[in-house]
């Protein structure tokens, strides 16, 4: 289900983003056009994505998501709706690639942050998930690549 963990650095990275807090179960409907605005808003200023979009996850509540739709990009967008400048800092990361269609994210999360405890490992109370390859590029969930990254607390 999971690739092997690794342990990386991770340089600071500008981000154009979409701060969301929404209950649990509104994630399906929020998620689409959030990803679709904050794309067209970097579309619409001419930058350029320098990697694949992700999901900054700030805390884990059982009830609510607080999190972040983001896109790297080279240079800080201009604010625009809901769309604002941020960086995602450096870090010392945990990090292993999801194999499948997101409804077994629940689960890779789990084993991942199972074998991390096993490890003896500390992490923060946020994550991380990078969508290398989903819906947009592949209609075969088979082929979907999710990265997930916790970061350590030394």
């Amino acid at each position: 289900m999971i690739e092997t963990p690794q342990t990386l650095q991770t340089g600071a990275q500008p981000i154009a983003l979409i701060h969301i807090t929404i209950p649990r179960d509104e994630i399906r409907t929020a998620m689409g056009p959030g990803y679709q605005e904050l794309m067209a808003a970097v579309s619409d200023q001419g930058l350029t994505p320098t990697g694949p979009w992700l999901t900054h996850h700030l805390r884990m509540d059982p009830e609510i998501f607080d999190f972040e739709i983001a896109m790297p990009i080279a240079e800080p967008i201009t604010p625009t709706g809901r769309v604002v400048a941020g960086e995602l800092p450096a870090a010392t990361v945990i990090r292993t690639i999801y194999h499948g269609s997101f409804e077994g994210l629940g689960e890779a999360w789990t084993e991942f942050d199972t074998w991390i405890q096993a490890q003896g490992h500390t992490i923060a109370p946020n994550l991380l998930e990078r969508y290398l390859v989903g819906p947009e590029t592949s209609q075969d969930p088979a082929d979907w690549r999710t990265e997930l990254n916790r970061v350590l607390v030394k």
